[in-house]
């Protein structure tokens, strides 16, 4: 195991949905399981644990398959339980869809404009009768 592999599962069911989620969109990608290790930058042995549920990966992991599937982290975060579901937004949405900035800064630009959101929504509830 490499340090970026992450720690293994204490119970295999907590790492069960999002292996098989990550399964799903590689064989919707038609991508074979050394293809989607390769371009992820994890070992073959250690993606196929994933997907089994056996091992549960980092937060790094997940925004390494994340991009080599070309999807957003974000999408394998909230799979992963590592993020909570927010509600649908055409911001946020267009931000996740932007291919002009990489997943660093889409994380950034969610965190300032989610930061803005709560706070206009105490404001709101503080002034509300």
């Amino acid at each position: 195991m490499t340090s970026d592999e992450g720690p293994e599962v204490d119970s295999v069911n907590s790492g069960s949905d999002i292996g098989a989620f990550i399964r799903s969109q590689r064989l919707a990608a038609e991508v074979s399981i050394r293809q989607l290790a390769e371009r992820a930058g994890v070992s073959n042995p250690y993606l196929s644990q994933i997907e089994r549920g056996l091992r549960r990966p980092s937060a790094d992991v997940l925004g390494q398959i994340a991009k080599a599937l070309r999807l957003s982290a974000e999408v394998l975060y909230v799979q992963a339980g590592i993020l909570e579901e927010r509600p649908e937004s055409p911001v946020r949405d267009a931000l996740i869809a932007d291919t002009a900035i990489n997943e660093r800064q889409k994380q950034a630009l969610l965190d300032i404009y989610e930061s803005f959101r709560r706070e206009n929504e105490t404001a709101l509830k503080e002034n509300m009768p």
